[in-house]
């Protein structure tokens, strides 16, 4: 007895879509990679940039810094130092230094005179009270120094006969009154005087005055 054939079903097709899904998934994630990639170097290249220009910075900053305490410090002091013709002050004194005159043997008259032992350095001031008080003005709290900061003291005695009647030796000035006088400094010949250290007491601190 025959049988009658049944039909044979149609293969069944395989799906693509899951492939092309996971495709385009890949290609995606590809793409955010390479963008966070991307960024991540721009943003190290920024960095890296900023600091270069920091570092750059610092650099000039600290050689105008090098140049400015290059700067010797003596040339700092000549520049701010007064010098003759300019009053400066200490405590209750305003000084003004006029003239300088070294190479003077003697001073005074043949009769009541001096010799300096080297030679005599005269030097024209005029003191003036900028205080409310009467001070008296001593030549011994004065000092006179040349090129290589050796240190002289005034000669008070001899100081006696250069100034004849203008004394400035111990002469007490009142407030707002001036004294005009001669500082006498006794030093080995050939020497030039740089600088005078004036004060109006022995304990004061002094200012200087350029005499070149």
């Amino acid at each position: 007895m025959a049988y009658p054939q049944l039909p044979v079903p149609a293969p069944k097709r395989k799906r693509k879509w899951p492939w092309i899904a996971g495709g385009a998934v890949a290609l995606v994630l590809i793409g955010c990679i390479g963008a966070i990639g991307g960024g991540g170097d721009d943003a190290t290249d920024t960095s890296i940039g900023e600091d270069t220009a920091t570092a750059v910075t610092e650099q000039k900053t600290e050689k105008a810094e090098e140049k400015k305490e290059e700067k010797p410090k003596e040339e700092e002091e000549e520049e701010k130092a007064a010098g003759i013709g300019d009053p400066v002050r200490d405590g209750k004194f305003e000084f003004t230094v006029s003239k300088v005159k070294c190479g003077v043997d003697s001073v005074g008259s043949d009769l009541l005179g001096q010799k300096a032992q080297g030679e005599f350095c005269l030097i024209d001031i005029k003191v003036k009270n900028i205080g409310k008080e009467a001070q008296t003005f001593a030549d011994s709290a004065q000092k006179a120094f040349d090129a290589k900061e050796v240190e002289y003291s005034s000669d008070s005695s001899a100081a006696i006969y250069a100034n004849g009647e203008s004394q400035l030796l111990l002469s007490e000035i009142n407030p707002g009154n001036s004294a005009k006088g001669k500082l006498i400094f006794d030093v080995p010949a050939g020497t030039k005087l740089t600088s005078l250290e004036l004060h109006d007491s022995i304990f004061s601190g002094g200012v200087t005055v350029k005499l070149k």
